[in-house]
């Protein structure tokens, strides 16, 4: 069902929390208008309370990892986080270009960029060629500044104050 105005491409970066509870947040909205989203998750392949949410949601919003389960650390990136970046990608090529989507979303894609997992030019030949009407949204901290832009939307999440900063760990169903 694509809608009048759709097509633009959006940035959630910074070094605050809500990058991907935006997109998320998104596609949730989205949902309620009964428009589909598609996200790939880059470098994530942990259990997180979206996953489960999301199937609850399906066919409306459809979520795939292409990570790991361990984090992967700069500068050490193995040939395998290299080879799920680049299927991710090419999945999110094919859902671009399927016609069954609203939304695209590309989690944590700024990162993987970071980590050298994939080229800006590969994304930015992504965001070039998708077809009109897809709306596209790329998130992650250390967004390069050529994909600022070719955004329509950036939102940078700036962190003021943060549980961590007391020693308070990763809860369930709130930071995961």
């Amino acid at each position: 069902m694509q809608e009048e105005g759709l097509g633009l491409v959006h940035v959630y970066t910074g070094d605050g929390k809500g990058k991907t509870t935006a997109a998320l947040g998104l596609a949730l909205r989205a949902a309620g208008h009964g428009l589909r989203t598609y996200i790939a998750q880059f470098m994530k392949g942990q259990d997180y309370g979206e996953l489960e949410a999301v199937k609850r949601l399906s066919p409306l919003i459809t979520i795939e990892q292409f990570g790991q389960a361990s984090f992967v650390h700069v500068k050490q990136a193995t040939a395998e986080d290299v080879a799920l970046a680049h299927a991710g990608l090419e999945r999110v090529r094919q859902a671009l270009h399927s016609g069954q989507y609203d939304i695209v979303v590309m989690d944590e894609i700024n990162v993987a960029l970071f980590f050298e997992l994939l080229t800006v030019d590969e994304v930015l030949s992504l965001i070039e060629n998708r077809p009109p009407g897809v709306e596209l949204v790329l998130t992650g901290r250390r967004v390069p500044e050529k994909l600022i832009a070719h955004a329509d939307l950036v939102t940078e999440m700036r962190e003021i104050k943060h549980p961590y900063q007391k020693g308070i760990k990763a809860r369930r169903g709130i930071e995961y």
